[in-house]
């Protein structure tokens, strides 16, 4: 592979944007087993759930804005900054005196967050030609596998040795890294058209997305789901949708435009892509939980034991990537991952405290192949159908949607473990079996992509319509 090329040196930039994309994810679990810690030290006990929510709330919610930002001021500039918004509110978590200053300094970092969640789909995309664009983001996919089961580990090893303020001291180096990689090596030609941002539409679609966050997060826990609260949020992120969808119909510079969704190949992709991330999340998060109450574990053990799922997704993705590149038709691996992830939420719900390691060991080493299969792959196929103009719009719709996915998979799977009157290693089985229907939905939406015209057909600039190879 050449070093450098007119768009920079490659290498330099691939490694700052996955440092980046590395630390956000991290950033949505790490706080997870510190927590208690925190509670401890600056009190607040009722609203430290805040602490990971805020993050989740304004990374999720600003991602899709993100892509048009970067169509108007390009990729290097809008992602260095938010690097500087990210490493700031590090900072500002670190030095927190109360749990009110540890949300405001979370918030800021999740705004910035927004962007290194979804830029570096967009520019690995930009950097590398087509044919190598699913191999490059299998990458990412294993950014959120190392990520998603890092997280809580990292976490908890650096509350035990140097404290929980220390999780946030720690995103400086290797921020500052992340902006010195991408300053040096990521070089990409600015839009020659002048980008308007709709902000009338980034409100309309970031009060639904809180909205929908929030029901989620609330629903059967804060609030009971028939209360007027649950309701009127409901409500409320129903009535922004529609005026979001009006808005991006009658605007020239919709953050989403609607002609992508003229074919078949986005209507199917986003929403698949909503459903992997709800799965995602509402497995991974509690699956650590169940390792302890069920086997006795540590956390530092815990997290050592889903390595079979980690290094499953992680050479699958990658493997999946290169076959790809080399010609292999992309329908077939999406299908065939989606219906991995059905035996594997299947194999899960069937845990029983009594069963040996091996048996949870086999379940999440199926979930990370079905994972690994779908991840990325998903990304790519959406990417692949829209001309060059529209690949920022469409790669920030596909990983926020994701995104928001994720976190309301994690709110939802845990409103129905807060029902369950069990110990945690009989809920936890029993709630993932809910997966089953969701990841049946997830081969049915994928089942509706299209496949491959025959080649004398093919030709011409891809569009919303375009079938896969």
């Amino acid at each position: 592979m050449i070093l450098v090329t007119p768009r920079g040196n490659v290498p330099l930039a691939t490694a700052g944007l996955l440092l980046g994309m590395l630390l956000s994810v991290l950033d949505q679990t790490v706080v997870a087993l510190a927590l208690p810690a925190i509670a401890a030290d600056l009190g607040g006990l009722d609203a430290v759930g805040w602490i990971v929510t805020a993050y989740v709330l304004t990374s999720t919610a600003t991602g899709a804005l993100y892509g048009r930002v970067s169509d108007r001021f390009g990729r290097r500039p809008v992602f260095l900054a938010a690097l500087a918004v990210f490493v700031a509110g590090s900072a500002l978590c670190g030095l927190a005196a109360s749990t009110p200053q540890l949300i405001a300094a979370r918030t800021l970092q999740g705004i910035g967050a927004g962007a290194l969640f979804v830029l570096p789909a967009t520019a690995l995309s930009e950097l590398y030609p087509q044919r190598l664009r699913s191999k490059v983001q299998g990458f990412t996919g294993g950014v959120f596998a190392l990520a998603g089961v890092g997280g809580p580990l990292a976490g908890g090893a650096i509350t035990d040795a140097w404290g929980w303020r220390w999780i946030f001291f720690v995103n400086l180096p290797l921020g500052l890294l992340a902006m010195a990689l991408t300053a040096a090596g990521l070089r990409l030609p600015g839009s020659r058209a002048k980008v308007r941002i709709d902000l009338t539409g980034a409100a309309l679609l970031t009060g639904t997305v809180v909205g929908l966050l929030l029901v989620a997060e609330w629903g059967g826990r804060e609030h009971v789901w028939g209360s007027p609260a649950i309701l009127g949020l409901l409500g409320a992120a129903v009535t922004l949708s529609v005026l979001f969808v009006r808005r991006q119909r009658r605007t020239a510079d919709a953050l989403l435009p609607v002609r992508l969704f003229a074919g078949p190949v986005l209507r199917a992709a986003l929403p698949a892509a909503g459903l992997l991330g709800a799965l995602l999340g509402g497995s991974i998060v509690y699956l650590p939980t169940y390792l302890q109450a069920a086997y006795g574990m540590s956390a530092t053990q815990a997290g050592l034991a889903l390595m079979p799922y980690v290094l499953t997704f992680m050479a699958v993705s990658s493997l999946a990537g290169a076959r790809i590149t080399a010609g292999a038709r992309v329908k077939p691996v999406l299908m065939t991952g989606s219906a991995v992830v059905v035996l594997g939420f299947l194999l899960l719900s069937r845990l029983t405290p009594g069963l040996p390691y091996g048996w949870a060991a086999l379940g999440l080493a199926v979930l990370g192949l079905g994972f690994g299969l779908l991840m990325q792959n998903l990304v790519v196929v959406a990417q692949n159908a829209v001309p060059p103009a529209d690949l920022a719009a469409t790669t920030s719709a596909v990983v926020s949607v994701r995104g928001l996915g994720l976190s309301m998979g994690v709110s939802l799977f845990g409103a129905l473990l807060a029902r369950e009157h069990a110990a945690p290693a009989a809920a936890i089985p029993a709630v993932l079996f809910w997966g089953v229907p969701v990841a049946v939905a997830l081969v049915a939406l994928v089942a509706l992509l299209p496949g491959p015209r025959p080649a004398m057909e093919r030709g011409g600039t891809p569009s919303g319509g375009e079938p896969m190879t």
